[in-house]
Protein backbone atom coordinates (compact mmCIF):
# COMPACT_ATOMS: atom_id res chain seq x y z
CA UNK A 1 0.00 0.00 0.00
CA UNK A 2 3.25 2.64 0.68
CA UNK A 3 4.20 1.49 -2.78
CA UNK A 4 0.83 2.97 -4.45
CA UNK A 5 0.29 5.77 -2.57
CA UNK A 6 3.68 6.79 -3.19
CA UNK A 7 3.79 6.42 -6.62
CA UNK A 8 0.05 7.33 -7.60
CA UNK A 9 -0.91 9.68 -5.20
CA UNK A 10 2.16 11.31 -3.24
CA UNK A 11 4.83 11.44 -6.36
CA UNK A 12 7.38 10.81 -3.78
CA UNK A 13 10.20 8.88 -2.84
CA UNK A 14 9.55 5.46 -1.79
CA UNK A 15 11.35 4.99 1.40
CA UNK A 16 9.37 7.57 3.15
CA UNK A 17 6.73 6.42 5.66
CA UNK A 18 3.39 7.01 6.83
CA UNK A 19 1.75 6.81 9.42
CA UNK A 20 -1.19 4.97 11.40
CA UNK A 21 -4.50 5.98 12.56
CA UNK A 22 -5.18 3.49 15.15
CA UNK A 23 -7.91 2.42 17.45
CA UNK A 24 -6.97 3.86 20.69
CA UNK A 25 -7.80 0.35 22.82
CA UNK A 26 -5.64 -1.27 20.20
CA UNK A 27 -2.63 0.94 20.32
CA UNK A 28 -0.91 -1.13 22.87
CA UNK A 29 -0.93 -4.16 21.16
CA UNK A 30 0.70 -2.74 18.24
CA UNK A 31 2.88 -0.15 19.38
CA UNK A 32 4.97 0.23 22.57
CA UNK A 33 3.18 2.97 24.07
CA UNK A 34 1.64 1.81 27.23
CA UNK A 35 -1.03 3.81 29.04
CA UNK A 36 -2.29 4.96 26.07
CA UNK A 37 -4.95 6.94 27.08
CA UNK A 38 -2.11 8.97 29.31
CA UNK A 39 -0.37 10.14 26.11
CA UNK A 40 -2.49 12.97 24.50
CA UNK A 41 -0.02 14.05 22.40
CA UNK A 42 -0.24 10.74 20.48
CA UNK A 43 -3.68 11.64 19.06
CA UNK A 44 -1.63 14.15 16.71
CA UNK A 45 1.08 11.92 15.44
CA UNK A 46 3.24 13.75 18.16
CA UNK A 47 5.29 10.46 19.11
CA UNK A 48 7.65 7.81 17.59
CA UNK A 49 7.49 4.60 19.15
CA UNK A 50 8.34 1.18 18.21
CA UNK A 51 6.23 -1.31 16.76
CA UNK A 52 5.61 -4.30 18.48
CA UNK A 53 8.51 -7.25 16.47
CA UNK A 54 5.44 -9.70 16.08
CA UNK A 55 3.23 -6.92 14.70
CA UNK A 56 5.73 -5.42 11.57
CA UNK A 57 5.39 -7.77 9.05
CA UNK A 58 1.57 -7.14 9.66
CA UNK A 59 1.72 -3.40 9.31
CA UNK A 60 4.53 -2.51 6.84
CA UNK A 61 2.90 0.32 5.19
CA UNK A 62 3.77 1.99 8.31
CA UNK A 63 5.92 0.78 10.13
CA UNK A 64 9.45 2.94 9.83
CA UNK A 65 12.74 0.80 8.36
CA UNK A 66 13.73 0.85 11.77
CA UNK A 67 10.71 -0.95 13.20
CA UNK A 68 9.28 2.24 14.81
CA UNK A 69 5.91 4.50 13.59
CA UNK A 70 4.28 7.81 14.46
CA UNK A 71 0.32 6.37 15.22
CA UNK A 72 -2.32 8.74 16.08
CA UNK A 73 -4.76 7.53 18.40
CA UNK A 74 -8.07 7.38 18.06
CA UNK A 75 -10.74 7.82 20.33
CA UNK A 76 -14.81 7.06 19.66
CA UNK A 77 -15.68 9.76 21.65
CA UNK A 78 -13.53 12.49 20.22
CA UNK A 79 -13.57 11.33 16.27
CA UNK A 80 -16.35 9.03 16.33
CA UNK A 81 -16.52 8.95 12.52
CA UNK A 82 -13.04 7.90 11.52
CA UNK A 83 -13.11 5.69 14.77
CA UNK A 84 -15.99 3.66 12.98
CA UNK A 85 -14.25 3.96 9.55
CA UNK A 86 -10.97 2.09 11.17
CA UNK A 87 -13.26 -0.13 13.06
CA UNK A 88 -15.20 -1.37 10.33
CA UNK A 89 -11.57 -2.33 8.71
CA UNK A 90 -10.75 -3.80 11.41
CA UNK A 91 -13.51 -6.21 11.31
CA UNK A 92 -12.87 -7.37 7.40
CA UNK A 93 -9.00 -8.00 8.14
CA UNK A 94 -8.62 -8.13 12.13
CA UNK A 95 -6.12 -5.22 11.85
CA UNK A 96 -7.17 -1.92 13.57
CA UNK A 97 -5.46 0.94 12.21
CA UNK A 98 -4.99 2.32 8.53
CA UNK A 99 -2.47 4.14 6.68
CA UNK A 100 -2.40 7.90 7.22
CA UNK A 101 -0.91 10.72 5.70
CA UNK A 102 -1.92 14.59 4.59
CA UNK A 103 -4.10 15.38 1.71
CA UNK A 104 -1.90 16.92 -0.94
CA UNK A 105 0.59 16.36 -4.04
CA UNK A 106 3.62 16.67 -3.97
CA UNK A 107 4.67 20.73 -3.19
CA UNK A 108 1.17 21.58 -3.12
CA UNK A 109 -0.54 22.81 0.47
CA UNK A 110 -2.42 20.39 2.69
CA UNK A 111 -6.29 20.33 0.84
CA UNK A 112 -8.60 22.78 2.72
CA UNK A 113 -11.87 22.73 1.15
CA UNK A 114 -13.78 20.56 -1.26
CA UNK A 115 -12.67 22.15 -4.27
CA UNK A 116 -9.42 21.45 -3.19
CA UNK A 117 -9.88 18.24 -2.79
CA UNK A 118 -11.41 17.34 -5.75
CA UNK A 119 -8.57 19.21 -7.92
CA UNK A 120 -6.19 16.68 -5.96
CA UNK A 121 -8.54 13.71 -6.65
CA UNK A 122 -8.31 14.66 -10.30
CA UNK A 123 -4.52 15.51 -10.45
CA UNK A 124 -3.83 11.83 -8.77
CA UNK A 125 -4.77 8.29 -9.32
CA UNK A 126 -6.34 8.01 -6.29
CA UNK A 127 -9.69 5.12 -6.91
CA UNK A 128 -12.22 6.94 -4.55
CA UNK A 129 -12.91 10.34 -3.00
CA UNK A 130 -15.29 10.43 0.09
CA UNK A 131 -16.09 14.02 1.25
CA UNK A 132 -18.62 13.88 3.79
CA UNK A 133 -21.29 11.59 3.41
CA UNK A 134 -20.44 11.56 -0.80
CA UNK A 135 -18.47 8.92 -2.57
CA UNK A 136 -16.53 9.63 -5.81
CA UNK A 137 -15.24 7.36 -8.23
CA UNK A 138 -12.73 7.56 -10.89
CA UNK A 139 -14.63 6.65 -14.15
Amino acid sequence: MKDIVNTKIKFREPYRPFAPSVLAEYTEDYFELPNTGNHYPARFMLYVVPVKKDKQKIIPAVTHVDGTARPQLVFKETSPRYWKLIDRFRQKTSVPLVLNTSFNLKGEPIVNTPVEAINTFKKSEMDILILGDFLIRRS
